[in-house]
């Protein structure tokens, strides 16, 4: 047994009862605490640089009413270290930080009054977010399902080992890369949640969204499905068709809305994200609910209030 899980409970179990709250996004509370992001390993840098802002980022999602926090692990991978001259056993234990940091955040926020269980999600990006040009909203990198998960199963097998109550395979951008994250994920002992990037009923690579879900149907691993970091708009019938394509508990935590621009790396637009859209994934659905970029923890705590107020 995980002795960790055995203290905050079974997720998968939580999930069932009821909705739970996801948090928000980590680079806009890093970037609102004055960390510059700029750079191709973007929150990940912190994991190395200034650890204790990934911790209190974290408690400031917790404080807000999350119970699943998100580790700061998206762009952490070994290539994407590398690049800055970081070898691989010492971003193995970068990698490994993110679950603890989060943690570690879990540890202050009981012991600061708040008596819910809480959960650590691990994060796993795509293939694209590595590349750091905007990808992982496009997909389709010309590499085949198995190179996508030799790519993805050190990092997996990593973080598996810091013991996360669940693995976050997030912002997938199309089928080929799902296949390769649902097969890396075998064997590792801790249970996963598939989650698309999409733009209408269509994955990023343009896919349809029900036979992108159906992919997890039948993974044993997998306690939820469902999509991120998509306009909060595309969010409710993606809801529908995850919950009626797998019959598992659906996980959404889309965008503010705004437009990320990938060569000037900014955000343009105004945030579409709000408490009736909330009403509308639960009633689809949705038994974890947050959001990804440009989420802050006022629109988390609304979600908390909303969810709260059955």
């Amino acid at each position: 047994m995980n002795p960790r899980r055995a203290v905050t409970g079974d997720l998968a179990a939580a999930l069932a009862a009821g909705p739970l709250v996801l948090d928000g996004g980590m680079s806009n509370q890093l970037e609102s605490a004055g960390y510059d992001l700029s750079d191709e390993l973007w929150s990940a840098r912190l994991l190395a640089e200034r650890p204790e802002a990934v911790t209190r980022a974290h408690l400031g999602y917790f404080e807000a009413g999350a119970s699943v926090a998100i580790t700061a692990s998206y762009q952490a991978t070994f290539e994407g270290f590398g690049k800055r001259g970081i070898g691989r056993d010492r971003a193995a234990e970068l990698i490994a930080l993110s679950v603890d940091l989060a943690r570690e955040a879990a540890r202050r926020a009981h012991a600061g009054g708040v008596a819910r269980p809480l959960w650590v999600a691990a994060s796993v990006g795509p293939y694209g977010a590595m590349l750091a040009d905007g990808s992982e909203y496009r997909g389709r990198y010309g590499l085949t399902v198995d190179e996508l998960g030799r790519f993805h199963r050190p990092r997996l097998e990593v973080l598996a080992g810091a013991r996360p109550d669940v693995l976050a395979l997030e912002t997938v951008p199309d089928t080929d890369e799902a296949r390769a994250l649902l097969r890396a994920v075998r064997g590792l002992g801790v249970p996963a949640w598939l989650s698309y990037t999409v733009a209408g009923d269509r994955t990023r690579a343009g896919q349809p969204l029900e036979e992108a879900f159906a992919l997890a149907a039948d993974a044993d691993e997998v306690i939820a499905v469902g999509v991120n970091c998509c306009a909060p708009g595309d969010a409710a019938a993606a809801v529908k068709a995850a919950a009626r394509v797998t019959g598992k508990p659906v996980v959404v935590y889309p965008n503010s809305g705004e437009s990320w621009d990938a060569g000037n790396r900014t955000w343009a637009g105004r945030s579409t994200f709000g408490p009736g859209q909330v009403r509308t994934w639960r009633a689809a659905g949705a038994r974890l609910i947050g959001g990804c970029c440009r989420v802050g923890p006022e629109a988390i705590a609304q979600v908390a209030r909303v969810l709260s107020a059955r």
